[in-house]
């Protein structure tokens, strides 16, 4: 891996609630990022496997060489060496100060005060460690610490955001927090009595510590802001460097009492609702987990894949069904689902599907020509592959489903459950930068064209024509099957963008 990738990490915790929650948080020395878990899939002969993930963090010391150097106290540590490796993971603890287990006078927990002390976190590991700029992994909350920092504290200090090198957030409440139950009444609540410090969830209070002082309304956020918007202003962070990953399993959060789950709805990872956990235009995967415990989104093997090729990945592939011409009656609703694998990976780093209640919605006023629908992004990482020789290969499944509505019911007559129209998987290998020329490039085909398994990396064939001339930009389009062309017309295609990554 090159050095200039090996960067700081700091990880930002989530929200913990009152006085006994932060008691709680501050006793784990790495704030939680240290949790693994354990769970069984389903192996061979139909007998449960067993898969340990052990954790994020020590995953990062293991697979990534990164170092964790505090013995006793970060500060100090901090304070007294002068030379630090830039490959190091740190942890932001800001919940330390309003802790009442050291005893002294806890002081009153508030967000923009968080977010500043990251900066002056971030200022010491950059100065010990020589390191231009730092990555921010955050959960729930603490990615709004992050985007706090982000669009206020540095933009009222005078600064960029040029400290930070990519922004990585699990489950975090972008948009904020709200629930089906109540018609808006337990936001009204929270928000005016700020139960244990809930109201940051709420949108008055994300619009002051989201706004920089100099433009900050002293009657609330105007009509229309949206709290998931980061503005793309000279010297913001790029979205283009923020990934969200989202969790779409509400059910195995809250367990014990369920009462998180069924406030905030089933469109949701149990707290926070699918179309909040996301930053528009940036990075974004969904996988089906649960916004903490034990099927959490932070200990979960999808969460770390995501995290390891999104920061240490070389080479960044989009993928869109383009062109698409919808077929069938004004009452013929249209959804798509999408699942991405990677080869040699135990999990599904993307899946959207309308059992986890966020398939695509296709819609027909804006098909045809140009029409496009962002399906994935995946992030490959070269130092990977187990051969030089090797392609990087991923799958992309692709099904089509049609719904009949009328009056807003859907007509169950014709209506097989389960069952999509069109369905086929796209087997695509990326050859890396550096590869022979008979290498480079992007293959692809479709399995339902591809005789015997594709575990052979020759089975997709001859390179596809580079559609860019754009040095470093790799374009194609890959038709598909004929079987589609009834549904979609004949001219859909699936665009692949990669790029470099770094």
């Amino acid at each position: 891996m090159d050095d200039n990738r090996r960067l700081p990490l700091v990880y930002v915790r989530g929200f913990a609630g009152g006085t006994r929650g932060i008691d709680k948080a501050v006793d784990d020395p790495f704030y939680g990022f240290n949790e693994g878990s354990t769970h069984v899939r389903v192996g061979a002969h139909n007998q449960p496997l067993f898969h340990q993930f052990e954790s994020p963090l020590l995953r990062l010391l293991r697979e990534e060489g990164y170092e964790l150097l505090v013995h006793g106290n970060q500060a100090a540590y901090l304070a007294e060496h002068d030379d630090i490796p830039a490959h190091t993971v740190w942890i932001h603890r800001f919940y330390d100060r309003s802790a009442t287990t050291w005893g002294g006078s806890p002081q009153e927990y508030r967000l923009e005060n968080a977010a500043a002390d990251l900066l002056d976190l971030i200022d010491r590991i950059r100065d010990k460690t020589g390191a231009p700029a730092v990555y921010l992994v955050a959960h729930s909350m603490g990615g709004l610490i992050c985007r706090c920092l982000l669009q206020k504290v540095l933009p009222d200090r005078g600064r960029t955001a040029d400290c930070v090198a990519k922004l990585f957030t699990y489950g975090t409440p972008h948009g904020g927090i709200t629930f089906e139950l109540g018609g808006g009444l337990l936001e009204r609540v929270r928000d005016m009595t700020g139960v244990q410090g809930a109201d940051i969830f709420g949108p008055r209070r994300m619009y002051a510590y989201l706004t920089p002082q100099a433009r900050t309304d002293p009657d609330g956020p105007p009509e229309g802001w949206d709290a998931r918007e980061m503005p793309q202003e000279p010297g913001a962070l790029p979205v283009e460097r923020v990934f969200c990953l989202v969790g779409t399993d509400p059910t195995d959060y809250d367990v014990a009492l369920g009462l998180s789950a069924a406030a905030v709805g089933p469109h949701s990872d149990g707290l926070v609702q699918i179309e909040r956990a996301y930053v528009p235009g940036a990075h974004r995967a969904y996988v089906h987990r649960s916004h903490s415990g034990r099927y959490g989104i932070v200990n979960s093997e999808e969460g770390y894949q995501n995290l390891r090729r999104f920061l240490f990945g070389d080479t960044r592939v989009q993928a869109s069904l383009v062109d698409y011409r919808l077929s069938g009656d004004d009452d013929v609703v249209w959804q798509a689902e999408a699942r991405l694998s990677v080869r040699g990976l135990p999990v599904v780093l993307h899946e959207r599907l309308a059992a986890h209640w966020c398939p695509f919605q296709l819609d027909a006023r804006r098909a045809g020509q140009d029409a496009s629908v962002p399906l994935a992004t995946t992030f490959l990482n070269s130092d990977l592959r187990t051969e030089t020789d090797e392609p990087m290969r991923f799958i992309l499944q692709l099904r089509l489903i049609s719904l009949r509505e009328k009056d807003g019911v859907f007509g169950l007559f014709d209506h097989l459950e389960q069952t999509a129209d069109f369905a086929d998987t796209l087997v695509i290998d990326v050859g890396p930068r550096d590869a022979d020329p008979g290498v480079r490039g992007i293959r692809a085909a479709w399995n339902s064209d591809i005789v015997g398994a594709i575990r052979d990396h020759r089975v997709v064939g001859a390179p596809r024509a580079d559609e860019d001339p754009t040095s470093d930009r790799w374009v194609a389009h890959i038709e598909l099957p004929a079987t589609a062309a009834p549904l979609v017309g004949a001219d859909a295609r699936i665009r692949l963008v990669a790029t470099p990554w770094g």
